[in-house]
């Protein structure tokens, strides 16, 4: 009445282990990104792969204080915080509104962009 096909997995598992390899090399780029924005901005590079301290290292960068850590926990509010944080980064980058709102939208283009290209801190 009915008839099962056998299908390998493998094809799947593939799949898989490919796209593992791909978010990883993503990763360590985005990694390499940070590390690179810390170091212009006279920070330990390290300190860019340290969940939280991380985030307090970029809120001193942008000029923020640390208790708006607390401000990135709360839903909604998060969102808020991350538009006025990534304007603040263009600021003490030196660059302008406009990139800003190129690092809300379309940051996974502009934070490469922010690292490896000519920028430097202004504070």
């Amino acid at each position: 009445m009915y008839e099962y096909e056998y299908s390998d997995p493998s094809g799947l598992a593939a799949f898989g282990v490919g796209y593992i390899i791909i978010m990883l090399v993503v990763a360590a780029f985005f990694i390499a990104c940070y590390w690179k924005i810390f170091t212009k901005a006279g920070q330990p590079g390290w300190a860019s792969i340290i969940p939280f301290y991380n985030l307090y290292i970029m809120l001193m960068i942008v000029g923020r204080p640390a208790w708006w850590i607390i401000l990135f926990l709360i839903p909604c509010v998060n969102i808020v915080v991350m538009i006025l944080f990534y304007l603040d980064l263009a600021r003490v980058f030196g660059k302008s509104t406009g990139f800003g709102v190129g690092l809300i939208l379309l940051s996974f283009i502009f934070i490469p962009i922010l690292a490896f290209g000519d920028a430097e801190y202004v504070g």
